[in-house]
């Protein structure tokens, strides 16, 4: 599903035009994005949490030459499911599992990754 797909469904469930239910959607993504920047946990209830990380800097490789490179500190979004989403067999397990694991070493992207280059975006 991209954001058009979502304007749709909110166009088509409340009956508002397309262009009002894109400003609709668009500032929802906006002030997300500004308390995610603020490190602010945003909650919704029944469907889940998103709340800023921090990941410590690590050490990963150049998938081409295998060369180490120096990946610094930084911010991640973790997202954890609701009830409602778990019900629907969207599950949080295997994210808490792997952050058991991560608790001795860090608690980052680098690390869940295998170091590799494609990380979430900072903040």
């Amino acid at each position: 599903m991209i954001k058009l797909d979502i304007v749709n469904r909110v166009a088509e469930r409340t009956g508002v035009p397309k262009m009002k239910a894109e400003q609709a959607v668009d500032a929802l993504f906006h002030s997300m994005k500004e308390a995610l920047s603020r490190g602010e946990r945003i909650e919704l209830r029944g469907f889940g949490v998103f709340v800023v990380k921090p990941r410590k800097r690590g050490v990963g490789r150049n998938p081409r030459t295998g060369e180490e490179v120096a990946i610094p500190s930084g911010k991640t979004i973790r997202f954890k499911p609701g009830k409602e989403l778990q019900a629907h067999g969207f599950d949080s397990e295997h994210d808490e599992g792997d952050h058991d694991d991560d608790q001795n070493s860090s608690d980052s992207a680098a690390d869940s990754h295998g170091g590799d280059a494609t990380r979430p975006p900072e903040f």
